[in-house]
C-alpha cells in the first residue's frame, strides 16, 4: 500500500471513539458503516436522539437499525428528521408518492439497484440519502447482502498525481442509461445534468469521487477514448477496492440509512428465485458542488 493511502486508513483507524448517551453505535468496519442499537424508530424520537443520528450518520454513512416494526408514517417521520422527502420518480397508481416499493420475486428478470451505483446522480439536485426497511429476505436464510463503498475514502486512496488531473474536471450523468436501452414511459422526464467528478460533501467539507457505472456517460473536455479509460478506471478502483466497503446482512424488520451524496451501493441479486421485499423512502439534496 503507497504511503499517502497508509495515511488516509490511518486518520480513519487512529480517530477517538465517539460517545453517545442516547444510542449504542458498533462500526461494521473502520471506514464505513455502523450498527445502531438502543431506539426504537417507531416512537418519536427526542431532539437529543436525532443529533446522535446525525453525528453517527456524518460519521460512519451508513446505518443499520435491526429488530423494527414501522408502519409507512413512522418510516417518512423518521426520514423527515433529515430533510423533506423526495418524491419517487415514476410512482404506481394509488400508491404513496414517497414510498418505493421494492420487491424481487420468482418472475424478477431484474431487480433495482443490482450493480454499483449512486441513487439519481443523473437529477440536478440528487438525493440526500435513503432509508431501506426490509421485512420480507429470501426464503433460504441468505441472500440480498446489500454492499456500500465509501467515495470519501475511493478519492482519498487515488494518487495525488490522479486527484490533480481530476480536480475541476465534470461528468455527464445521463438518467437513460440505467434504462439499457429501453424506452422509459413518456411521462418520465429524463434527466441529465453535469456534476464535478470530485465533490465537497455539503455538511462534512470532505472531498470525495462523484461518478458512478448506472448514471455517468462520460467526462467532459476529454475525448471519447480518453474519457472511457479514465472513468472505467475510476470505476473498476470503486468495484475491486474492498477497504472501501462494508456489507450489510438483512433479517426483517432492518432499516438501512445510507448517505447517497458520499457512498455507492450495489443490492446483491444471489436469490433468484426466492423473493424479497422491502420500501424505500429517500431524502431531498441538493446539487453537488466543487
Amino acid at each position: 500500500m503507497e504511503q499517502y493511502a497508509l495515511d488516509a486508513m490511518e486518520r480513519l483507524t487512529t480517530r477517538p471513539p465517539e460517545v453517545y448517551e442516547t444510542i449504542g453505535v458498533d462500526p461494521l468496519t473502520p471506514a464505513t458503516g455502523a450498527e445502531v442499537s438502543g431506539i426504537d424508530l417507531s416512537e418519536k424520537l427526542s431532539d437529543t436522539q436525532v443529533a446522535e443520528l446525525k453525528r453517527a450518520f456524518h460519521l460512519h454513512h451508513v446505518l443499520v437499525f435491526r429488530d423494527q416494526e414501522l408502519t409507512g408514517e413512522d418510516h417518512k417521520r423518521v426520514a423527515g428528521h433529515f430533510g423533506g422527502l423526495h418524491p419517487v420518480a415514476l410512482p404506481a397508481e394509488g400508491s404513496d408518492p414517497h414510498i418505493l416499493e421494492i420487491r424481487a420475486t420468482g418472475e424478477s428478470r431484474a431487480v433495482a439497484g443490482d450493480g454499483w451505483h449512486s441513487d439519481g446522480t443523473a437529477d440536478a439536485e440528487p438525493s440526500l440519502g435513503s432509508m431501506l426497511y426490509i421485512t420480507r429476505t429470501p426464503e433460504i436464510g441468505s441472500g440480498g447482502d446489500t454492499l456500500f463503498a465509501n467515495m470519501h475514502l475511493a478519492y482519498e486512496l487515488l494518487s495525488p498525481p490522479m486527484k490533480a488531473f481530476l480536480e475541476g474536471m465534470t461528468a455527464v450523468h445521463d438518467g437513460l442509461l440505467p434504462w439499457g436501452g429501453v424506452t422509459p414511459p413518456p411521462e418520465y422526464d429524463v434527466p441529465k445534468n453535469e456534476h464535478p467528478v470530485v465533490v465537497r460533501h455539503p455538511e462534512t467539507g470532505r472531498p470525495l469521487l462523484f461518478v458512478n457505472g448506472a448514471y455517468t456517460s462520460h467526462l467532459t473536455g476529454l475525448t471519447p477514448n480518453e474519457s472511457r479509460a479514465v472513468l472505467d478506471m475510476l470505476l473498476a478502483h470503486i468495484a475491486r477496492t474492498p477497504l472501501l466497503t462494508c456489507r450489510v446482512r438483512w433479517t426483517p424488520g432492518t432499516l438501512v440509512f445510507w448517505d447517497n451524496r458520499c457512498l455507492q451501493h450495489h443490492a446483491t441479486w444471489d436469490y433468484y428465485p426466492h423473493h424479497r421485499y422491502g420500501q424505500r423512502v429517500a431524502i431531498k439534496g441538493a446539487r453537488p458542488l466543487a
